[in-house]
């Protein structure tokens, strides 16, 4: 029975070569903003930043959705070798995420201060999280735009690519952020200015670096204007109809994440700084869950593209088994480290040092049950099952987490940050159940190359 869920050495190595550079490229973009989180914690502004970087978080997710959505049938064109199809899937990615960097930079030109009071009400934080606000929304258009080449390379299999050019990019932002924050080597001690003005040069680096790259190299999914943008009716409406349910899904969830911070800020600023360590910490070790979830959309969206269903089930199976396996690594190593990574950031408040290595350790559970709800995501993404899976994800969110939270918070009454963050992980194990059922039912088995004309 369990030898199902464990495939043979060709299938790790095909798996390795695509999920390493992804999880190693999450990796280290969590490193550097855990760097970049230590550094705003000396000049004690780190929910100042945590709260406008939500702003960011929301933009990045809806341009997930909308490429990740596309993506699909990006990835089955790469497994049919229909490669003018898709290079006119990157050209409606660009068009997607341009409008949506530029409908974010309006957002907060307009509305920015109305955003950072829903978060929290604390004036200071508000007055520095604008000051930050002021120049990163720039960085909006050139950030998701930067996705788009990102999620094309894990399409075509290079992985590595967006790896190389990441860590240009993140290398460019500590750098800034160092100089900048603190005055060093001559430059202007600028504090939570100089770490947004650090974000938009490393974002517009990244952009220039991928289409330098891209255009050098004549890769397989870049062509001439008229050929990305030939995006007649017959070929865009089978893909937003795939499609729209995910960036719905995006939007919902995100939002769903920003109540659930604006949840925690109910607990007040000690119990934010404590949840915005500890989710910096996580994101470290969620990186797997990415190279992994990557890398089963981009093998299963291959398979299907070549329409051999009972191969694509095949290694679905694999790729939970791979899911057990690294779940209960991943969680022994978490709490293991909690304690010492939380002290890497100076943090003066015992409370708050405490609250959030409690927080990382139940990260340990969380991410046993967020790498398998994942990898299932990833394998009804990969089949277009986009309906279903909002609302697995956006709508059990809506369902039965937030407001979990908020009875926690304002009908029990409980005032720690560890037990409220404890208590809302019952919203992933329904999830777990209920996304394992529609897994193995296969009605996600679905060629779409067969969709669209």
């Amino acid at each position: 029975m369990l030898k199902e869920y464990f495939g043979d050495k060709e299938f790790y190595k095909r798996v390795a070569w695509i999920a390493l550079p992804v999880a190693l490229q999450q990796l280290l973009s969590s490193a550097m903003g855990i760097v970049d989180s230590i550094m705003v914690s000396w000049i004690d502004g780190v929910t100042a930043v945590g709260t406008a970087s939500q702003i960011e978080n929301i933009c990045i997710t809806l341009a997930f959705g909308g490429v990740t959505g596309i993506g699909i049938f990006a990835a089955q064109f790469y497994g049919a070798k229909e490669y003018d199809n898709m290079k006119r899937t990157f050209g409606l990615s660009l068009l997607y995420c341009g409008i949506i960097g530029v409908v974010f930079y309006l957002a907060v030109t307009f509305f920015g201060r109305e955003i950072c009071l829903f978060y929290i009400e604390d004036e200071a934080v508000v007055s520095s999280a604008l000051e930050y606000l002021a120049i990163t929304r720039y960085a909006y258009l050139p950030m998701c735009l930067a996705f788009c080449f990102s999620y094309q390379y894990r399409c075509v299999h290079k992985t590595t690519v967006p790896l190389i050019l990441g860590v240009v990019g993140m290398m460019t932002n500590v750098v800034l952020n160092y100089l900048l924050i603190f005055g060093k080597f001559g430059c202007p001690e600028l504090g939570v200015a100089g770490a947004a003005i650090g974000t938009l040069v490393a974002q517009c680096v990244s952009l220039f670096l991928y289409v330098v790259y891209t255009l050098k190299k004549k890769m397989v999914f870049a062509g001439s204007p008229k050929v990305m943008f030939d995006l007649p009716v017959s070929f865009v409406k089978p893909i937003v109809i795939r499609s729209y349910p995910l960036v719905l899904n995006e939007f919902f969830f995100s939002f769903g994440a920003s109540m659930y911070i604006k949840a925690y800020g109910l607990l007040g600023k000690l119990a934010t700084d404590s949840y915005y360590v500890g989710n910096q910490i996580n994101n470290i070790f969620f990186s797997a869950c990415n190279g992994l979830v990557s890398a089963t959309g981009v093998v299963l969206g291959a398979s299907l593209g070549e329409n051999d269903k009972e191969k694509a089930i095949r290694q679905s199976k694999y790729f939970i088994g791979m899911a057990g396996v690294l779940s209960i690594a991943l969680s022994l190593i978490i709490i293991w480290s909690a304690k010492g990574l939380v002290s890497l950031f100076g943090l003066q408040n015992p409370v708050v040092h405490d609250s959030a290595v409690m927080i990382v350790r139940i990260c340990g559970i969380r991410i046993m049950l967020r790498l398998f709800n994942a990898t299932v995501f990833s394998s009804l993404r990969a089949g277009g099952d986009s309906k279903f899976l909002v609302f697995l994800d956006s709508g059990i969110m809506w369902a039965i987490g937030i407001p979990l939270a908020y009875f926690i918070i304002l009908g029990l009454h409980i005032r720690s940050i560890v037990w409220v963050y404890f208590l809302v992980q019952a919203e992933n194990i329904v999830r777990l159940v209920i996304g394992l059922r529609r897994f193995s039912s296969y009605k996600w088995v679905n060629n779409l190359t067969t969709e669209v004309k």
